[in-house]
């Protein structure tokens, strides 16, 4: 599993172990394992971009390679375009030929709705065409169709999971605007919101996210699927969310809205449901408390939860 010490990897390295499967993460940093799980989980330390890593990581045998590293920042994406091709798409050609050699026989993609481009306020399903907009969503479309190649001629079992906004616990690092909010009401300072506010985003929790990996990795699954809540809420929906979930005032400042913000981001998941039997569980506000809670116990000083 590549990007297994990170917000993502982290929850579905844990879900594998848990039903006792072997898990090989590939990752420059050290994961964190939990006791029991230790003689399950291997790291292999290093840049997927040197081939003698992706060597190391990809052995004859292995059951299937969940491929969830990538640069995923788009502002990254504009500034650095040749390192995001390297990263996203030499990366994934190189483990899927290393799959195509070794026999491996499943190939599971973290992937994105940015590679559809902005639709507005249209619904966003796995029958629009790709017109990305951005280097980042041009990457990963790329690697869909890699995808599509190696399925179409060898036979691999490849999905492209097109995950939309992910929360929950483990993101303190992160600085989309869930975890912003969150360090907001730890510190009872308020935050800036572009524009009025009416921006949409579909949110979808942590656990809900593994349990489409897994359902993908199970099934052998071949093809595109949307994973989110199917239910998108504006930004000033979201801040009185967590203003509930916390009990904190959290002062909104509204500053000019940024040019190319997508308006909503409205997600279409029957074929999930269809073809994964994927359907998200946690509800938002009962998502929020495993975030809140999460923050709460790291300015607490506890340890955090190893994989």
């Amino acid at each position: 599993m590549t990007g297994g010490s990170g917000f993502v990897g982290r929850a579905v390295v844990r879900a594998f172990a848990d039903r006792g499967s072997p898990v090989t993460v590939v990752d420059r940093a050290e994961p964190q394992i939990r006791e029991e799980h230790r003689h399950l989980v291997s790291h292999v330390a290093g840049d997927l971009t040197d081939p003698d890593v992706r060597d190391a990581a990809v052995t004859e045998g292995s059951a299937g390679i969940v491929h969830l590293a990538a640069i995923t920042s788009v502002l990254r994406s504009v500034d650095k375009p040749t390192e995001t091709f390297t990263e996203n798409v030499e990366v994934t050609q190189g483990l899927l030929e290393l799959a195509r050699q070794r026999g491996v026989p499943r190939f599971v993609l973290a992937s994105t709705n940015a590679v559809v481009g902005d639709i507005g306020y249209g619904t966003i399903s796995e029958r629009l065409p790709l017109r990305p907009l951005t280097p980042y969503g041009a990457t990963k479309a790329a690697c869909e169709m890699l995808l599509s190649g190696y399925t179409g001629a060898y036979g691999l079992s490849a999905a492209a999971l097109r995950f939309t906004n992910i929360y929950g616990p483990g993101m303190g690092h992160k600085d989309s605007f869930v975890p912003r909010l969150m360090r907001a009401a730890l510190a009872d300072e308020g935050v800036e919101v572009y524009g009025d506010g009416s921006q949409s985003r579909d949110f979808v929790h942590l656990d809900d996210v593994v349990r489409a990996v897994t359902a993908a990795w199970d099934r052998h699954y071949s093809g595109t699927a949307v994973i989110g809540s199917g239910q998108s809420v504006s930004v000033m929906e979201l801040i009185e969310a967590v203003r509930a979930t916390t009990g904190r005032q959290i002062p909104v400042t509204h500053v000019e809205a940024k040019n190319g913000e997508m308006p909503a981001v409205i997600v279409e998941i029957e074929k999930a449901g269809r073809e994964l039997g994927y359907q998200p569980n946690v509800r938002f506000t009962d998502g929020l408390r495993t975030v809140w809670d999460d923050f709460r116990r790291a300015a607490d000083g506890s340890v955090p939860v190893a994989t």
